[in-house]
Parts: structure tokens; sequence; C-alpha cells
């Protein structure tokens, strides 16, 4: 486990190799596991963090945290006085790869000092990538791949759309996994999840996204959300509108 950049005296007071107690900090916090994972537990609820999430944790807000075994843990301060954060409470964002490579970076030293608003500004911008999740490049792995793109909803599982296309499901199945790094399911879940954004951004019900993008059940799709992105659907679309609308400058 590898502490950030540069974490406040007081926090080294209570940093240990599986996490520290609740705390407070006078300065906004990014904490990142670049590996592994984090549990975050603030006033507003459990956070879990991965590769592909980070969490905003404003200055003056009680927390605490717990390292998962063999967890890379990047924590990034901000001077509140100088920079204004456009969250009032914890927020989950998601890291796309331009981001994570940031955010190593400053863990060597490099984008530091005089580049620091530049990198707030980077960090609290609304990501571009969604999960990872590449597209197969053999015939019947692309064929099934594009179907599910189209249409998330269709539940056959691996077995059945090898069955339609007449291949072995074993074959199916490896082919996800040699071309995509993700097993069937896996690919399928991600797919799923990140065709749901744009359905939370626009506005629709958590139960009808859950059944429009392929979910059993509403409680289903938020296990699923909540793992790979840290919150809940609705937490999702809250922290969105919340950078989208910030408070006014009056308004502290």
């Amino acid at each position: 486990m590898a502490q950030g950049r540069t974490a406040a005296a007081a926090d080294e007071d209570f940093i240990t190799a599986g996490g520290h107690p609740t705390h407070v900090h006078d300065f906004h916090q990014l904490l990142y596991a670049p590996l592994g994972r984090i549990s975050v537990s603030t006033p507003g609820g459990a956070h879990e963090l991965t590769p592909s999430v980070a969490l905003w944790i404003p200055a003056g807000t009680p927390h605490s945290a717990r390292f998962h075994p063999d967890s890379l843990v990047l924590a990034e301060p901000f001077d509140a006085d100088v920079h204004r954060l456009p969250y009032e409470e914890p927020t989950v964002v998601r890291i796309d790869e331009p981001k994570r490579r940031l955010l190593l970076a400053r863990t060597r030293g490099a984008g530091a000092g005089a580049d620091e608003a530049t990198a707030f500004a980077a960090l609290t911008g609304t990501p571009s990538a969604a999960l990872p999740a590449p597209r197969p490049t053999s015939d019947t792995a692309r064929s099934v791949a594009g179907a599910l793109l189209r249409r998330p909803d269709d539940r056959r599982t691996a077995t059945e759309w090898a069955e339609s296309l007449h291949t072995s499901s074993t074959s199916l199945r490896r082919a996800f996994r040699d071309e995509t790094g993700l097993a069937f399911s896996e690919w399928r879940t991600r797919v799923r999840l990140n065709l749901s954004l744009d359905l939370l951004d626009r506005g629709h019900l958590v139960s009808a996204v859950a059944s429009r993008v392929g979910f059993t059940s509403t409680n289903g799709y938020i296990v699923a959300f909540r793992r790979h992105f840290g919150c809940t659907p609705g937490a999702w679309v809250k922290g969105r509108a919340e950078h989208a609308n910030p408070l006014p400058d009056h308004a502290a």
C-alpha cells in the first residue's frame, strides 16, 4: 500500500496499512485506488473505490477508510481556500485513462506545483471514458458483441448464443476472454452499465433503466452499478446534477 503525494501531517498520524479511523481535513481530497479497493465511510453512506472510480471528499467531511490487502492508495489534497470543489458532499467520479495517468504522474512529483490549478480542473471535469469493454475481433464473438450493443436487454446466455451461431460455448467464451480480456458475462455487464449511464443522464427512472439494459431486477442493476462505479445509480445522478449545476459563489 502506497500513500498519496502530500498527505497532511495529521493524516499520517491516522493512516495504517489497513486504513484510518474517522477524521476530517481542512482541504479537499481525491481518494483513488489504481490497484485493489478502498472502502470509505462518510455521513452520506459507504463507497467502494476501484481502479475505475475515485471519491472526492470536500473539506470538513468526516470520513474513515479501509484499504483492502495489496491496494495502492493515492490521496490527492487540494487547498480549499484556492480551489472551489463543485460538490457539496462526497462524490464518486469515474477515472478515465488520462485522469489515471495524471494521478500516477503526480505520485512521481510530476504535474504538481505551478500546474496545481490545471490538475484540479482536469480531475473535477466530467470523465469521457466508460468502463473498458473492448470489442472482440473474431467473426462469431464480434457478431454477438454487436447484437448486445444494439440490444443489451437480450438475455441469451453464452451457450444459447453459441447454439444460434452453430459454434461451441467454449469457443465463444474463450474468444471473449482472449480478445477482450474479460469473461463473456463481465463484458456484457460492462456494456449494459455503460449504456445505462446515458439513460440515467436523460432522466429515466432507475427501474426503467435496469429493465431496458437487460438486468433481471432493479436490485441486481443497483448491485452491479455500485460494484463497478462505487455508488448507486441514484447517487450517480445526484453527483452529475451537482457537477452540472454548482452552487453560485455566494452560496457556501
